[in-house]
């Protein structure tokens, strides 16, 4: 993969591929600059080496065709902030000043971006004389702004996108053993691929959220009102004799998924009508934490329970504690991971907080991405 040391920028107008799909709040205030603050490294080492000017390509959201709402506004105001300088936001493609930093508006208002439209990168392509992608959240989608456009200029990946791809594939090729692999979340499908890539390359997978349900309705036990993916029952009892999966043993129920509902613990995992499981127990917490302050490199991707809602946010507050105090090599998958993180104010505490959830997931999985390809 290319990179910032293989790209000539000195008095170049550069293309910049950033990810600032951000979360805003109903004033469109921006909740969590994460994603802007990322791309500050690649920004001002490319000003640092006499880029004449930059212009940024992100998105947020899924807007069909233009809407005010999901306008790259705030996220360009911001950007100003951090970098000290007047971000210019153009409204379309056919009016992009000259600049010192300019962001063009939304590329998902634009017809052909998620098709990879070949015409649309043209004139991206036409706005500056060197391309760089440091949207790694956006890396596996094979849109005209993340993978057609890197054919059309000189092109390179910049430091975030660097980061990112060297510290996941390293996990993977080489790590620090043991290695221990957290993963949690709503359903078993969305992350059959990534647990059989860790059940095959780290010594221990630990199970959490919703997702162990099939597993526990696959052993013949009770799943009450839990969420629990039918689809999911297949994958699991497939994945069910390996020793390598850990469980919970203990759960903390609810009688729906409200912050004010009634709650109880249960020890043990039959969970009976009426009732639904929204977390993991104090036990299963006590011992996911001691297997990753044993380990030597833990990824985790998912909530151990529904976090948000405080009573059922002491499991996943037990794991992001145990790796925000283990000396091992710790990545989380962005998403709600990195939500929970942020939560608890321990964002700052692992080794490398992905920015991309879906990005790292299928990276992880062996898949090829394809804003990553188009840059080797």
């Amino acid at each position: 993969m290319r990179t910032l040391d293989d790209l000539d920028v000195d008095g170049k107008r550069v293309l910049v591929r950033v990810d600032f799909n951000v979360p805003l709040d109903d004033a469109r205030n921006i909740t969590d600059d994460a994603r802007i603050q990322a791309a500050l490294p690649t920004l001002k080492e490319l000003r640092e080496k006499g880029a004449s000017g930059l212009v940024l390509l992100a998105h947020l959201g899924r807007p069909k065709g233009v809407d005010p709402k999901f306008s790259l506004k705030p996220a360009a105001d911001r950007l100003g902030e951090l970098l000290g300088v007047d971000v210019v936001l153009a409204p379309d493609l056919d009016d992009v000043p000259e600049g010192d930093v300019v962001m063009v508006e939304n590329v998902r208002y634009f017809e052909g971006e998620t098709k990879n439209n070949e015409d649309l990168a043209k004139r991206y392509a036409k706005l500056a004389d060197v391309y760089v992608n440091d949207a790694f959240g956006a890396a596996h989608r094979a849109h005209a702004s993340t993978e057609a456009v890197a054919h059309l200029l000189p092109s390179a990946a910049g430091r975030l996108l660097e980061r990112e791809v060297k510290t996941l594939n390293g996990i993977l090729e080489d790590p620090k053993r043991p290695m221990v692999a957290v993963v949690g979340g709503a359903k078993v499908t969305d992350k059959i691929g990534v647990l059989e890539a860790f059940l095959e390359k780290a010594d221990t997978v630990l199970i959490g959220g919703a997702m162990c349900f099939p597993f526990f309705k696959a052993q013949g036990h009770d799943v009450g009102s839990s969420l629990c993916e039918e689809e999911g029952l297949e994958p699991a009892k497939a994945l069910l004799g390996n020793e390598k999966l850990e469980l919970p043993t203990d759960l903390v129920l609810g009688r729906e998924l409200s912050a004010d509902t009634e709650v109880r613990a249960l020890d043990g995992i039959d969970v009976e009508d009426g009732w639904m499981g929204l977390d993991v127990g104090p036990g299963t917490a006590e011992r996911y934490s001691a297997i990753i302050a044993a380990a030597g490199t833990v990824f985790w991707n998912g909530p151990m329970g529904a976090f948000e809602l405080e009573p059922f946010a002491a499991g996943t507050k037990a794991v992001a504690e145990a790796m925000a105090a283990t000396d091992a090599t710790t990545v989380v998958g962005g998403g709600d991971s990195a939500a929970a993180l942020a939560q608890f104010g321990l964002a700052d505490r692992v080794s490398h907080l992905s920015t991309g959830g879906g990005a790292s997931l299928e990276l992880i999985e062996g898949k090829e991405l394809p804003g990553v390809k188009a840059l080797t």
